[in-house]
């Protein structure tokens, strides 16, 4: 994955070394600063710490997002497993939901991801039908013919709607949220924006890290 060294830098003075941060973690308040959900919900792998992002294509601030988010996830802990959940709010979302596992599913992520975003945010070109998606797979590296077969699936249309009860079941309200292992709701309104959504899942992390030993 290409990331900006500076937004690298710029993400250092967010990630605590250790849990001595006392006084800052204290300030992070449950139903202020993130929220508890009620019931937890399942994590892909339960020896590790889960974080999931939830996102959307058609999201600028999940776009705006990448920048911060992807160099953060470059320095968690082996004990930490990333995830993301494309949100799907109307039927007409599934389109990315589909896109997003497929290029999951083809092992094609770290070309295809970013490439929707800034065809969609930056190149401002229409991204609203499968046909407009085959040259992202296309450039991939995938054939037009594969992308479409797993595109159509049963496990895809499996895989949306695992991805629709996730977002049930943490309770999304917007885009870009982050759920931390299944328990914690983190968003930029309640953390105060993209440097507080860091700060806290931080905070849960080592949270749900100390809980475990």
């Amino acid at each position: 994955m290409l990331r900006r060294v500076s937004s690298y830098l710029f993400l250092l003075f967010l990630i605590p070394v250790s849990l001595g941060c006392a006084a800052e973690d204290s300030a992070f308040k449950a139903g202020v600063d993130y929220e508890v959900l009620p019931q937890a919900v399942r994590t892909a792998n339960s020896s590790k710490i889960e974080v999931n992002e939830v996102f959307a294509y058609t999201c600028g601030h999940c776009f705006n997002f990448e920048a911060v988010l992807e160099p953060w996830f470059e320095t968690l802990a082996a004990d930490v497993d990333v995830q993301r959940t494309p949100a799907v709010w109307q039927p007409s979302m599934e389109l990315y939901a589909r896109a997003y596992y497929s290029a999951s599913m083809l092992k094609v992520l770290d070309q295809v991801h970013m490439a929707i975003f800034e065809a969609i945010h930056v190149k401002r070109e229409a991204v609203r039908s499968e046909q407009d998606l085959v040259k992202f797979f296309v450039a991939a590296g995938v054939s037009a013919e594969k992308f479409s077969q797993v595109f159509n699936s049963f496990g895809m249309s499996s895989m949306v709607n695992q991805a629709k009860a996730r977002m049930r079941g943490y309770r999304t309200q917007g885009t870009p949220e982050m759920v931390v292992n299944g328990k914690y709701r983190v968003s930029s309104r309640m953390s105060g924006g993209f440097e507080g959504m860091i700060k806290v899942a931080n905070y849960l992390i080592a949270k749900e890290r100390a809980a475990a030993n």
